[in-house]
Order: C-alpha cells, then sequence, then structure tokens
C-alpha cells in the first residue's frame, strides 16, 4: 500500500541532511544516516492537504481552525489514553525553541538545568547558550546494553540551584521507553526538590515491538503538576520541515506564566500550514504510521542481523521507540578520533558520534533508520569494506 523502498532524489530541496555535510562532515561525498528526520516520502494526505490551501492564491493573516486543538486532544486521548483539556493546549514553534524559552522564563542566570546524558545535544547546548549551567546526572548501562535512571547520582547532585530537568521521552539516541515507576519515581523526587520536568516527547508516537509511551504527565498526580509536555507529529509523519509542536502544560500556575509568556510575544500562533498538516496528519495517518513503525522494525532487525553476520564488533542496541539505532562501537577498540575516521573518510557515511550526547556516549555512533533499506545496506556494506582497507 506504500512505498517505503522508494528512493526519493532530495536535490534541490535545501534539506538538512545533504546541505551541510561539507559545513560540519568536512566533505560532501558522504552518505547521510545522521540528522533525525525520515528519507521516506510525506504521506499523500498530508500534501494533498497542503496543495488543497496552495490552489488558494492569497495567503492574508489566518486564525486556527476550528477543529486543530480538538484534533490533537483526540489524538492524545486514543493514542496515549490521555485525557488532556483544550486549555492545556499551546502552539510553540519548535521544541527546542520550547525548551529555550521554559528556561528563560522558569530560571534565572546561574541557576541550573539537570540532563541525563548520553542525550539529545540541544538538551546541553539550549541551556549553557541561556547562561545555565548544566548538571549531569548520567544513565546507568546495563550489562544487556539498555539504561536506567540513576537515582542515587540524582541525589546527589540536584541542589537548590537545580530549577529544572529536561526529560527525553521516549529517549534520544537509546530509544528507550520509560515505564511508569520510573516516570513517577522521578516526577516524586521533582515535585519535592521544586524541579520543573519538561518533558520532550516528539517520539512518542513511534514506539515499536508493542512497547506502549506514556506520557511524563500521566504517571502520577506529582508529574502533571510540575511538569510541561512537549511533542509534535513532525517526527512521526516526516515534517520536520513544518514547525507543527504543541505544549501540554495541566498546572495552572505554570501554564498561566508559560502562555502568558508566549501570548505576549505572539509565539503562540502557528504558522498557516502547520494546523493544516497536523490535522490532515492525526485525522487520516494512523494507517500510514503503523504501516511506516513495520517497516522501521524491519529495518532494525536487518541491522541486527547485518551486524551479527558482519560486524560482529558492533552492537545495535535494539530501540523501543523512534527510527533510531544506537550503535556500540566499542568492539572495534577505536579511540574517538579513529572511530570518527573510520566512519566518515574510510567509510564515507555520516553519523552522529556519541560523544556529542555527553557522558556514557564514547564509543557510540547514533545510526538513523528511517530510510529504504537499500540506503542501509549501502551503509553498512562500505562500514565493512573500510574496516578491509
Amino acid at each position: 500500500m506504500y512505498d517505503f523502498n522508494k528512493i526519493i532524489d532530495r536535490t534541490g530541496s535545501g534539506d538538512l541532511k545533504h546541505e551541510v555535510l561539507l559545513e560540519r562532515y568536512g566533505r560532501a561525498d558522504l552518505l547521510p544516516l545522521w540528522v533525525a528526520d525520515m528519507d521516506f516520502e510525506t504521506p499523500t494526505f498530508i500534501t494533498e492537504a497542503l496543495r488543497h490551501r496552495l490552489d488558494h492564491s492569497l495567503f492574508g493573516y489566518t486564525v486556527e481552525p476550528k477543529n486543530y486543538w480538538p484534533t490533537v486532544q483526540q489524538w492524545l486521548h486514543d493514542h496515549h489514553q490521555w485525557n488532556v483539556e483544550l486549555e492545556w493546549l499551546s502552539f510553540i514553534p519548535g521544541i527546542v525553541k520550547g525548551i529555550g524559552m521554559v528556561i528563560n522564563i522558569f530560571t534565572q542566570p546561574g541557576d541550573k538545568v539537570i540532563i541525563q546524558p548520553p542525550v539529545y545535544h540541544p538538551f546541553r547546548l539550549t541551556p549553557q547558550g541561556n547562561g545555565r549551567e548544566v548538571v549531569y546526572n548520567p544513565l546507568k548501562e546495563n550489562a544487556d546494553g539498555s539504561y536506567s535512571m540513576d537515582f542515587d547520582n540524582l541525589a546527589q547532585v540536584a541542589d537548590d540551584k537545580c530549577k529544572v530537568l529536561i526529560l527525553s521521552n521516549p529517549h534520544n539516541p537509546a530509544g528507550i521507553v520509560w515505564d511508569k515507576a520510573t516516570l513517577a519515581r522521578l516526577a516524586d523526587f521533582c515535585y519535592d526538590h521544586h524541579i520543573l520536568v519538561v518533558s520532550d516527547e516528539i517520539h512518542c508516537d513511534m514506539a515499536l515491538w508493542g512497547n506502549k509511551h506514556l506520557p511524563f504527565a500521566m504517571a502520577s498526580e506529582k508529574a502533571a503538576q510540575c511538569s510541561i509536555t512537549f511533542g509534535a507529529p513532525s517526527k512521526t509523519f516526516n515534517i520536520a520541515g513544518i514547525v507543527s509542536s504543541y505544549c501540554v502544560v495541566p498546572n495552572a500556575e505554570l501554564r498561566q506564566k508559560f502562555f502568558s509568556w508566549l501570548e505576549a510575544n505572539e509565539l503562540s500562533d502557528p504558522p498557516m500550514f502547520s494546523p493544516i498538516a497536523t490535522i490532515a496528519a492525526f485525522t487520516k495517518g494512523n494507517v500510514w504510521r503503523e504501516a511506516m513503525l513495520h517497516y522501521v522494525e524491519d529495518n532494525v532487525r536487518f541491522v541486527e542481523d547485518y551486524c551479527r553476520q558482519h560486524l560482529p564488533a558492533i552492537v545495535p542496541v535494539r530501540p523501543e521507540a523512534s527510527f533510531l539505532v544506537w550503535l556500540n562501537c566499542k568492539g572495534l577498540g577505536l579511540n574517538h578520533n579513529q572511530l570518527i575516521n573510520l566512519f566518515t573518510e574510510k567509510a564515507h557515511l555520516a553519523l552522529n558520534d556519541g560523544e556529542m550526547f555527553g557522558p556514557g556516549g564514547e564509543g557510540f555512533m547514533r545510526l538513523n533508520v528511517g530510510c529504504p533499506r537499500a540506503k542501509l545496506k549501502t551503509a553498512l556494506d562500505l562500514l565493512v569494506q573500510a574496516l578491509q582497507k
């Protein structure tokens, strides 16, 4: 029904994945499997909805469609059993931008922000860029390659200056779907220590293998009262270029402070195409989403099987959610520079290196498997050839 094997030529689209290779990797002839958008064609029910609006030749000021927020509300109820009130919802112009806004609204220069590395690197860069101190609460790597939160360490590093904890739920890059007990325990700690949890849940609709995403705010009443949740259809439906992020804030005091700032700065109004794409995705997209996730699961299996047969020194960590695979490359016995040289200079591949995700990322590479399988095979074949040189 849907052709995820189709190769899409992204030339001329201005896509980040290809256009900045020379700037970021030092060469432009790399096969890019790094930035977290997919190489699958954006589903036609979204492009048709956008095209229908484009058929009207006037693009003046617009208002939100009346079914915009009820559509988001219904999606969260149907897929996550989260009964969100309409007044809890607002548009935000991007999740990382939203994190920056929270930091500026709810903290002061010199305050501290807790992150749980290895984790999405803007969680570190955004607070630091705003003059806040970043405190590490590293995840514990278990013997089987999975990860757990380290609550003993959290109790040690958190002090009165820690005002915000940024949570990756599901976790990027390790693809963890956090269980209710873990999230509730984190909520207990943060609520009791007056720490605001910003939960980045952009991969919430991409749980794999029957795993079930739990919104942080649903873990307990304390979680609901100490959190701001960010989400978007952008990863799931491959529309990252259409800014379509939203936030959910159950706590009235937090909501008033955050939403009034957004409104005062005219940042709560979505651009014209965001509601159109969101409504199309959330009303017509579930069949496509399920087919895409099955294809991604098969891609993960392909990488696992290939590594077992041809790259035994590389161990993929199976993601519980998302199209990102955390590759444990420690078995290669290479230091950081040697590992980068292997992938970039010898194999001509562009992946995200683990060290950018902070402590615990050493010896890892992040692989984007949201692409046609033929592209994955080409990439892994290039890696085998590079190791044989």
